[in-house]
């Protein structure tokens, strides 16, 4: 790989690794860019976080934009980067063309996080499921129900448009991969599977079965998928999980907890909204159980692989745990039920044996689907293909080159009549 001089990051928020694996996944990176990189810059229009990481001190340039704003044109032709990532297809939409007018040598990189509109797909066949009476939705990795479903959605056509405009896109979930290959036609050359890229925790002392205790779950509240899987505990799950097991405590951590969250908090019922976690890690390694029964949702599940590295055993669904454990067995259990949910997970947090089994499952997974070092050779090998062959790629995307002149045009135009309405509306 010829090395790189400028790495330049435009995040749709500024990274909260403590709060989401959204952030952590943004961590992970900034790291790998930062060590093959003479210069890395965070950029975003987004206003600071409460729980926003200090990127400073781990030597990445901080810097504020501004969207439908010319200051970002005369910024980027100073800087020249020869690589931009996109945190998640609306910066691609606002910057893109920025970028390639000013930069059009620069290799231009998408990290999805997950599928958008998978998940509000997915969102709205719940909400179907649910009006008919039933808890779960089955179809839920029905691929022409979902194609359907999804093809409907702006958001769908406004994020594979992306995908095509961009050089490559970084996909953390194979089962996306296979949906937008198979069921959208996009060509395998633009997606690269990149799940999380993690290492063992640093000083970590482990917790034996019995020095753990409760159920815990943790996510941020404002992610959809996690404030369902919540009223889903609350309603059906835990109330039969209290049934088998009067003294069970569920503990319920993450970060912005609305009003209609905390007034879930019900200690009588051991039903406790806990909040914010300054360490989601210590969290899960004092728990013996992470109970986390998702019903829709994308990508991957950042509670999931934390628990791993804790090697604690999780409680979900095929929804929450797929595309995590390939053909390893899971570390704890899957039901999709809400009577087997509670039955099992209440036989997993009493069985010592069956409990050490699911943990030790964790270690598995961890080294065959998630080693830092293997997944970095993944995204670096695909950076020098884009190197070596960038030319000839955008040549072969021809989709993609048709694409840009069309949106680029519009949006260029757009931005800059928005820019000029701010400039009349300042002077009068």
């Amino acid at each position: 790989m010829q090395p790189l001089s400028t790495v330049v990051v435009i995040g749709y928020v500024w990274p909260e690794p403590n709060s989401s694996a959204a952030g952590s996944r943004m961590m992970q990176l900034l790291s790998f860019f930062k060590a093959r990189a003479q210069r890395v810059i965070f950029a975003s229009p987004a206003l600071l976080g409460e729980h926003r990481e200090n990127l400073l001190p781990l030597g990445i340039e901080e810097t504020s934009i501004h969207l439908n704003c010319a200051s970002f044109d005369t910024w980027i032709t100073e800087i020249q980067p020869e690589l931009v990532l996109f945190d998640r297809f609306m910066m691609e939409e606002q910057f893109g063309w920025r970028i390639e007018q000013h930069c059009p040598d620069c290799i231009r990189i998408l990290d999805t996080e997950d599928l958008h509109s998978l998940r509000l797909a997915r969102h709205q066949q719940l909400k179907d499921a649910i009006r008919n009476g039933v808890e779960y939705d089955e179809n839920y990795n029905d691929f022409s129900k979902l194609r359907k479903k999804m093809a409907s959605l702006d958001v769908c056509q406004r994020e594979i448009a992306s995908i095509y405009r961009c050089d490559l896109t970084l996909m953390i979930s194979e089962f996306e991969i296979l949906l937008l290959q198979k069921h959208f036609a996009l060509p395998a050359q633009l997606l690269l599977h990149l799940p999380f890229m993690l290492t063992p925790i640093k000083n970590l002392a482990e917790r034996s079965y019995h020095q753990r205790e409760h159920f815990v779950t943790i996510g941020n509240f404002r992610h959809a998928p996690n404030w369902d899987s919540i009223l889903w505990l609350k309603t059906s799950i835990w109330p039969k999980v209290r049934k088998l097991m009067p003294r069970a405590q569920m503990h319920i951590y993450g970060a912005y907890p609305a009003k209609k969250v905390t007034d879930l908090h019900n200690p009588t019922q051991g039903f406790h909204i806990k909040g914010w976690a300054a360490n989601a890690f210590e969290v899960l390694l004092d728990a013996r159980i992470c109970l986390s029964p998702l019903r829709f949702g994308a990508g991957i599940k950042g509670k999931f692989t934390d628990a791993m590295l804790c090697s604690t055993p999780s409680v979900t669904t095929s929804v929450g745990a797929e595309s995590m454990h390939g053909d390893s067995p899971w570390p704890g259990v899957i039901e999709n039920d809400s009577q087997k949910i509670a039955q099992r997970a209440v036989e997993l947090y009493q069985n010592e044996h069956l409990w050490q089994q699911a943990s030790l499952n964790s270690k598995d997974i961890l080294q065959l689907r998630y080693q830092k070092e293997t997944l970095n050779s993944r995204l670096l090998n695909g950076i020098i293909d884009l190197q070596q062959h960038l030319s000839q790629r955008r040549l072969d995307n021809f989709t993609g080159m048709m694409l840009r002149h069309h949106h680029h045009k519009s949006t260029q135009y757009m931005a800059q009549w928005i820019a000029a309405k701010q400039i009349n509306q300042g002077a009068g």
